[in-house]
């Protein structure tokens, strides 16, 4: 009953907010968990640093729910109808927080040489670009090789962050002294980071928007235990829980409090997609009658309602279901002992005990090596659990010593972005936990994944990704658990939290306080 009276008065809050007009000041205690190693989005890519550093620096675009592009340092674009033009026009009166001006020589800089040696998801973008071009101080110009509708879906902050070219240009990258203050064009400029305790960023006061953004001050508080971030919500130390930031059993609890609103969205763009990493290098994961049977062991509704609360979904396949292009076709697997059972008798396998490596990131997905470990032996397949931490993860799956690994990978907007680098055989390299790990190869899959990502119009994109998906939901070379669902909990009096399909990571300057 509390639960609804809580929910029934988020509503109440939210309709009246939404015919209230924003209004300016104030500010907002968010968590970042784990602390970030450097808010140089251009340089360091991962979970935390996007999410500070998207509210410092901007890309060209941003994206709806639906990953449609909307305006962000581009106030316009155009395609052009072979596609393989794309023209932006860059807004008005941007500055970065230093006060020079942000020009299409500084989106050239970062698309042509930053990026180019800083991030090899860019160097892999720009193998389809002819050309970057400036016709004047407002245009950029991109020109392709071929035809690849998945281009206007790469300009997030995440991807293609512009960096200032007069602070960068001629300097070593890696070590230049900006990238422990960074200057960017964003809403919220650096101000003060205290390790261990939080990060401070403060209006843009030049920002190019009239009157965004609304909030004066952000504070990220870095607090590493879970049980104390949800004891700091609970008596207001913090105002937001951004999704993942405390374990999945505190989050009913956290939800009922009064004057508490929860949503999951804003992670469209990455679409959480996890699974079990099955190394097909070595027996008996190489069969893959024997990847169906784990597939079919695995009770993955009673992970979904159990572990997670209910969030998420069920995954189908190797796509998100928010992901364009996405299709359930193929062999689906539903929960079948009885099949799996049949399955292993079939190729004679010997009961051989599989290591199975957790994720380390809190007691949910110890609980999920658990439950996995119970299913699997209730077919007749001995798992140990071979517990790490974050470090320990990294090397073992980086360098393939591992049986069964869980694993959670973002889709970044399209198949040819975000997922077709988990199959690809060329994609198989030692080093890295987020390319080919499981050790795939299958020829006509790569030759469906490289016609897909060129293939022109989008229509002729899903015919051909209609027939991947059907492949490898046969071959099975990973076991597809869950499409995450990560809710974001925050009190109420905070309106427009999330208008982007990247959430936190850059709705902030919409954000505003309900007096």
């Amino acid at each position: 009953m509390r639960r609804l009276l809580s929910i029934s008065l988020a509503l109440i809050l939210t309709a009246s907010a939404a015919s209230a007009a924003p209004v300016a000041g104030g500010k907002i205690n968010l968590i970042v968990q784990p602390e970030p190693p450097s808010l140089m989005i251009g340089i360091t890519t991962n979970g935390p640093s996007l999410a500070v550093g998207g509210n410092i620096f901007e890309s060209l675009l941003r994206y709806d729910e639906k990953l449609q592009p909307m305006p962000s340092l581009a106030k316009a674009w155009t395609i052009s109808g072979d596609g393989l033009t794309y023209t932006f026009t860059l807004q008005d009166n941007v500055v970065f927080h230093d006060g020079k001006p942000m020009t299409s020589a500084d989106v050239l800089f970062t698309a042509n040489d930053f990026l180019m040696k800083t991030q090899p998801r860019h160097r892999n973008l720009m193998e389809h670009v002819e050309s970057v071009t400036a016709p004047d101080d407002k245009t950029v110009v991109f020109k392709l090789k071929q035809p690849f509708e998945p281009f206007i879906r790469a300009f997030n902050f995440s991807a293609m962050p512009i960096v200032p070219k007069h602070l960068y240009e001629g300097t070593d990258y890696a070590t230049n002294p900006n990238n422990e203050k960074p200057i960017g064009t964003g809403p919220f400029k650096f101000v003060e980071w205290k390790k261990g305790s939080y990060i401070k960023l403060e209006k843009n006061k030049d920002y190019y928007l009239p009157g965004k953004p609304y909030l004066d001050e952000l504070y990220y508080q870095i607090i590493p235990d879970g049980a104390a971030r949800a004891v700091a919500y609970e008596t207001g130390k913090v105002d937001v829980l951004p999704g993942g930031s405390v374990e999945n059993f505190d989050v009913p609890r956290l939800s009922a409090l009064p004057n508490t609103c929860v949503t999951e969205k804003g992670w469209e763009y990455f679409s959480p997609l996890s699974w079990l990493w099955l190394n097909n290098r070595v027996k008996p994961m190489d069969n893959p009658k024997f990847r169906q049977a784990i597939m079919y062991a695995l009770d993955r509704e009673f992970a979904k309602d159990a572990l997670w609360n209910g969030m998420g979904k069920v995954a189908t396949g190797p796509f998100s279901s928010k992901l364009p292009f996405y299709k359930a076709s193929g062999q689906q697997y539903e929960f079948n002992q009885d099949k799996a059972k049949e399955l292993l008798k079939e190729i004679g396998y010997d009961g051989k005990p599989l290591r199975l490596l957790p994720l380390p990131y809190g007691e949910t997905w110890q609980r999920w090596a658990e439950a996995v470990k119970q299913n699997l032996a209730d077919v007749g397949i001995p798992v140990e659990i071979e517990a790490t931490d974050v470090a320990g993860w990294n090397q073992h799956v980086s360098n393939w010593d591992y049986d069964l690994a869980f694993t959670y990978l973002y889709q970044n907007g399209d198949p040819a972005i975000g997922v077709e680098r988990n199959y690809k055989t060329k994609q198989i390299s030692k080093g890295s936990p987020w390319n080919n790990v499981e050790g795939y190869s299958n020829p006509e899959v790569d030759k469906l994944f490289d016609t897909a990502a060129v293939a022109y119009p989008a229509a002729e994109r899903q015919k051909i990704y209609d027939q991947v998906q059907a492949k490898l939901q046969d071959d099975v070379p990973v076991a597809w658990l869950l499409e995450l669902g990560f809710p974001t909990i925050y009190n109420c009096k905070f309106q427009d939290i999330v208008t982007t399909a990247n959430g936190l990571a850059e709705s902030l300057r919409d954000t505003w306080i309900q007096k």
